[in-house]
């Protein structure tokens, strides 16, 4: 806990200090005092910019837990003008099945080896027993989505987690500078990370992961070769997170993952206290294998 403190307090140093800020004239959404109208900015208003010209992910996010899906509405010239939330179905019983009957029939599927679907089916059928997140473990990367806020300074981001399916606060710092991956680093749920820029994308490598989380629900799991890419791409207050997983030990192809659209969210009061730490209550009641 203490740890976390001083992370924190660390984050709130970098936001703070004058030269991590844009240059005159180059302001954020929603960073100009008493400017309550930038605060409420349209998707499609100007990207922001950092002093050496790369756009400013910084932000706090729409998380991508809790149903909050995004249309993407665009003019004549591609450009995005607006950015419609679906909300879910209010009977979240019917909408918890409903998902879980699509789930299995969506086209987008990761490419597993015809020889592990059986491995995948086994392990849908015992969930209980087998997904990290209903034991307080970590979901790890990629399911745990997009960052709920990107703080960003010379030659380093820092993603914030809050809630979704991680359930979890927690962090991941990720140098921007040109350095390559560690060498001795230890495998871990996060993995090992580091970025780059692909013009106005910012483009981060992670590899170097334990192979006890999964991709996502009903047993889509990974091995320990497996090699995530995101991409986060900003566009006005919009920003789109893409992700591609390559695991050559159990896919027959690259995946590449449905993208999603969070949208920038100016109320300061919109980031959640610290949730509590998890402790496992569920498994000396669960009756079933199956948690679906």
């Amino acid at each position: 806990m203490k740890l976390r403190r001083y992370i924190y307090i660390l984050v709130l140093f970098v936001i703070a200090c004058p030269f991590c800020r844009p240059a005159s004239g180059q302001h954020t959404a929603g960073n100009s005092p008493g400017d309550e109208s930038k605060k409420a900015a349209p998707s499609s208003a100007e990207t922001p910019r950092t002093p050496d010209g790369k756009p400013d992910l910084s932000g706090l996010w729409n998380p991508a837990g809790g149903g909050n899906t995004f249309i993407i509405r665009k003019d004549d010239q591609g450009r995005t003008t607006d950015l419609v939330l679906a909300e879910p179905d209010p009977d979240f019983s019917k909408d918890d099945a409903l998902h879980r009957a699509q789930r299995p029939a969506a086209p987008n599927q990761p490419p597993y080896k015809p020889e592990l679907l059986e491995k995948v089916k086994s392990l849908d059928e015992n969930t209980n027993k087998y997904d990290g997140t209903l034991h307080c473990q970590p979901p790890g990367v990629p399911r745990m989505g997009p960052p709920r806020q990107i703080l960003e300074y010379p030659g380093h981001v820092v993603f914030l987690y809050q809630g979704g399916e991680s359930s979890i606060n927690t962090f991941r710092e990720i140098p921007t500078d040109g350095r390559d991956h560690q060498a001795d680093a230890d495998p871990s749920y996060l993995g090992d990370s580091v970025g780059h820029w692909e013009g106005d994308t910012l483009a981060v490598d992670s590899v170097n992961f334990i192979d006890r989380t999964w991709l996502a629900q009903d047993g889509k799991f990974h091995s320990d070769a497996m090699r995530v890419t995101e991409r986060l791409t900003r566009e006005g207050n919009s920003l789109k997170y893409e992700v591609t997983v390559d695991d050559p030990k159990v896919f027959t192809r690259p995946w590449v993952m449905n993208p999603r659209v969070l949208k920038l969210n100016a109320d300061p009061k919109a980031l959640l206290d610290e949730e509590p730490p998890c402790v496992e209550v569920d498994a000396q009641h669960l009756v079933t294998n199956e948690h679906h």
